[in-house]
């Protein structure tokens, strides 16, 4: 395995769209690195130019100590598995996992223990013999991944490989995946891996650091707890989270006893904010996660007043949905402690938790509330 890192890479095409903007990211040898960003934020693209199917229109793609921009796929050292897995379909599943090795002509004897081990490693000796056409989703996926196995490549892409699979094959097939990529790593071979998905749910319970993309551009790189505990911007405070964290504009007045002030209602930040933002001042965005936001009775000290819009019950927590003037918010209330006489249209208190309250720029949307410490 090697270390892959990207220098100042960008993406032009042809009519003069740009699409990637200089990005620098490195991947640690054996690191399960996973890009992330809405469609069309050009994570896709992204990948595409570490596997050699784009070229790219400036910078540097290193893959170990070799530079790699005008190596064809085949000599980069990775192995892709996609969306769609690209499986031959006149071929049994043994054939399908050797193809690569037979084409570099390698020993038979080599081939069929390759093909053994990881069969074996990812539990799918029983479908050696059988057409991708009598494969489930979940049975075609492991195949391709085994196809990208056997290759021990320095990088292995994934592009969104488990869109097609549906909501509990995918729960099922992140653990797989996750696993795999632990057990490699216990066994002293680790697998570097780059990992694309639109699934936040993906991003966060599968990678070792997440790379959040917008437009073209990296938002933030770091791990699951940075990323939901510090955003580094209110795009990725917004992204990261389910539900989304709120975000509105508000207006903050510091001192020994800092304001918050949301359409006319005002309430008294606690210590945990007030140290973390001795500088600011003005307008600002206000962030608050559902989870981080107390629903108090109404007229409650420093809670602000809301109208319940909706209510929405998910088993085993209540996500309620509430308006203070043109401002909507969504509180998340464990169901053993919802009030089940609440309604639409009453009025609650929504009181925020201090010390998990963010404050982002209003222009820039930097998070001015760590930056600021």
């Amino acid at each position: 395995m090697a270390e892959l890192h990207l220098k100042s890479v960008e993406k032009t095409y042809g009519n003069g769209f740009k699409a990637v903007h200089g990005i620098d990211l490195e991947v640690a040898e054996g690191e399960f690195m996973v890009l992330v960003g809405p469609s069309g934020c050009a994570k896709s693209t992204t990948l595409r130019m570490i596997a050699g199917l784009e070229t790219i229109s400036g910078g540097e793609i290193h893959i170990g100590d070799k530079i790699v921009n005008d190596l064809v796929p085949g000599k980069r050292g990775i192995a892709m598995v996609f969306q769609n897995y690209a499986l031959y379909p006149h071929m049994k599943v043994r054939r399908n996992l050797s193809f690569g090795l037979k084409l570099k002509r390698q020993p038979k004897d080599q081939i069929e223990a390759a093909t053994n081990e990881v069969s074996g490693v990812l539990q799918i000796e029983e479908l050696l013999d059988r057409l991708p056409k009598q494969l489930s989703g979940g049975q075609a996926q492991r195949v391709a991944l085994g196809r990208a196995l056997i290759k021990a490549p320095e990088v292995f892409l994934f592009d969104e490989p488990l869109s097609n699979l549906d909501a509990k094959l995918r729960a099922s097939m992140r653990v797989r995946i996750t696993d795999l990529h632990k057990r490699l790593r216990a066994e002293g071979r680790p697998a570097t891996v780059v990992y694309v998905t639109h699934d936040q749910v993906e991003a966060m319970t599968m990678g070792d650091r997440i790379c959040v993309m917008k437009d073209g551009h990296i938002m933030q790189v770091a791990d699951p707890e940075t990323l939901y505990e510090r955003p580094a911007n209110a795009f990725v405070a917004g992204f990261i989270g389910m539900p989304e964290m709120n975000l509105v504009p508000a207006v903050f007045t510091p001192g020994d006893a800092p304001v918050l002030e949301l359409h006319g209602q005002r309430i008294t930040v606690d210590h945990g904010l007030s140290e973390r933002v001795k500088n600011v001042t003005g307008n600002v965005t206000l962030g608050i996660r559902p989870q981080q936001l107390q629903v108090v009775k109404s007229g409650t000290d420093n809670a602000f007043t809301a109208e319940i819009t909706n209510l929405e019950f998910m088993g085993h927590e209540v996500n309620l949905h509430a308006r203070i003037g043109d401002a909507d918010f969504v509180a998340v209330i464990p169901s053993e402690r919802f009030d089940n006489t609440l309604n639409r249209g009453d009025q609650v208190g929504l009181k925020p938790i201090g010390s998990h309250i963010h404050l982002f720029d209003a222009d820039s949307g930097a998070n001015i509330s760590i930056a600021s410490n």
